[in-house]
């Protein structure tokens, strides 16, 4: 049974979507004026796992994630802020190019590191752009409800006249003050209300991206972008919504409001799940703060992708993850010995090309109740060093299961090949002179010849073909 925990609820809830066995996920893609940063991909990571297990547990999903292209404003103190100018747009002038080359760029940057980090592609990406007529049309509908005002040309939602608006977030209105959350706008009636669509003023005349709409020409608010996306393509309600935790407080909170505020008080989504911060010395990492590390980054270092991927696995994705290079090389070294003992079972079995779920199998089990307890992938993880280690398996079966855990893992177990070495003259040198003592029959010298290969990463494996090297 899959339990998740409900940011909603604060606790953990057995998983039933509103119509049997399909589930509509929407998740808060990237503001497309840079590189993503590895504390986003961490959140791209879990959203992952979620989906993997989802499908995993034969759920037909239908997912979704925005892009968000215009209206995400660069505020001084918060990146949920009504002030301030475009990210996008800060970007393009800094770079003398458009809007579009920027967010195009970006765009398939992500989707470049996305693809390197095994992560499924969502069914549909929405850009912001292409979707602004139904951003205007759902600020029609909350209109006619009542919950909007004018100030200052803008088109604000008023919190006061929603009731249950701090239902996610937790926060206390009455004790909210001006600039707590976000950036002070002295058009606001109340500290938390929120753009839902700016207008041309004196401060945006020159403003690159602009909409023509009932209330001026002008460009949506972040938050309502979300709303009308998911809404769109997934209903007046749906299954799951996730992002990282910064967004609990403002820009889901936001969403929730809005939504339901056009739709009818009714739940707008059944399960919020929201990652945890990836850690960078007691500090989260973000862009704002210039402390960002991207995936090129770590590639540069010596790392590969599913060197990260593993490293993420290594915390749940609700807790903080302390980042650090050497806690990122003992990740490295712990998936190479994986990758290794995992060659070595390819090596001992034949080829599986369609892996079977095992009936009453206790390792099956106790992997998927490890997924299942709200995506536990560090137990998950033990559980495949368990059966790895296990000698009573036959090594066919082991690679059997391996294969149906790499659905949810995602590291694609079925490409692992040994690695070819390539020999130095170094290497060749001392190769040929273990051979030469192996012949004399001067094993203390080859013995020790060994232990010089191994101190340089190599291990000796002699074969009839001849002695060859594979990195430890």
């Amino acid at each position: 049974m899959l339990n998740l925990f409900n940011t909603l609820s604060r606790e953990k809830q057995k998983f039933k979507p509103i119509k049997d066995n399909q589930v509509g996920f929407y998740a808060c893609g990237l503001t497309v004026y840079d590189y993503a940063h590895i504390g986003n991909l961490r959140t791209y990571i879990f959203e992952d796992v979620l989906k993997r297990v989802l499908l995993f547990n034969g759920y037909k999903v239908k997912h979704i994630m925005n892009i968000t292209d215009v209206g995400h404003l660069s505020g001084e103190n918060l990146g949920d802020a009504d002030q301030g100018e475009d990210k996008v747009e800060k970007a393009a002038r800094k770079a003398g190019k458009s809007p579009k080359e920027i967010t195009d760029f970006y765009t398939d940057a992500f989707k470049k590191d996305l693809t390197d980090l095994h992560i499924l592609f969502p069914d549909i990406w929405c850009p912001a752009t292409e979707h602004v007529n139904d951003m205007i049309q759902l600020i029609k509908k909350i209109e006619e409800n009542g919950y909007t005002y004018i100030s200052g040309g803008n088109v604000y939602f008023d919190t006061a006249k929603f009731e249950t608006y701090s239902e996610l977030s937790k926060i206390k209105l009455d004790e909210l003050k001006h600039g707590a959350r976000v950036e002070v706008d002295k058009n606001k009636r109340n500290p938390s209300d929120f753009v839902l669509w700016f207008t041309v003023s004196e401060k945006f005349k020159d403003h690159l991206q602009q909409w023509d709409s009932p209330w001026g020409m002008g460009w949506p608010g972040w938050h309502i972008e979300c709303s009308a996306m998911s809404s769109k393509y997934l209903g007046e309600q749906f299954d799951i919504h996730t992002g990282g935790e910064d967004h609990i407080n403002v820009h889901h909170t936001n969403e929730i409001a809005q939504s339901e505020a056009a739709f009818g008080k009714k739940p707008w989504v059944r399960f919020w799940l929201h990652g945890a911060f990836l850690v960078l010395e007691k500090e989260k990492m973000s862009k704002s703060l210039g402390n960002f590390i991207t995936l090129t980054t770590l590639k540069e270092k010596g790392f590969t992708p599913m060197h990260y991927r593993y490293f993420c696995f290594t915390a749940h994705y609700r807790k903080p993850l302390v980042f650090s290079m050497e806690a990122l090389e003992g990740a490295k070294q712990s998936f190479e010995i994986l990758k290794s003992k995992i060659i070595q079972i390819k090596m001992d079995a034949p080829e599986i090309h369609a892996p079977v779920v095992p009936e009453n199998d206790s390792f099956y089990t106790s992997f998927l109740e490890a997924v299942n307890d709200d995506l536990n992938m560090p137990r998950a993880l033990a559980v495949v060093y368990d059966l790895i280690k296990n000698t009573e398996i036959k090594p066919k079966d082991k690679l059997n299961l391996l294969y149906v855990f790499d659905k949810i893992l995602g590291f694609n177990f079925r490409e692992f090949t040994e690695e070819e070495v390539e020999l130095t003259e170094e290497l060749k040198e001392l190769l040929q002179k273990r051979e030469e003592a192996r012949r004399n029959k001067d094993f203390k010298t080859a013995d020790e010849l060994r232990e010089i290969l191994k101190k340089k990463g190599f291990v000796i494996e002699d074969t009839a073909s001849g002695p060859k090297l594979r990195r430890i």
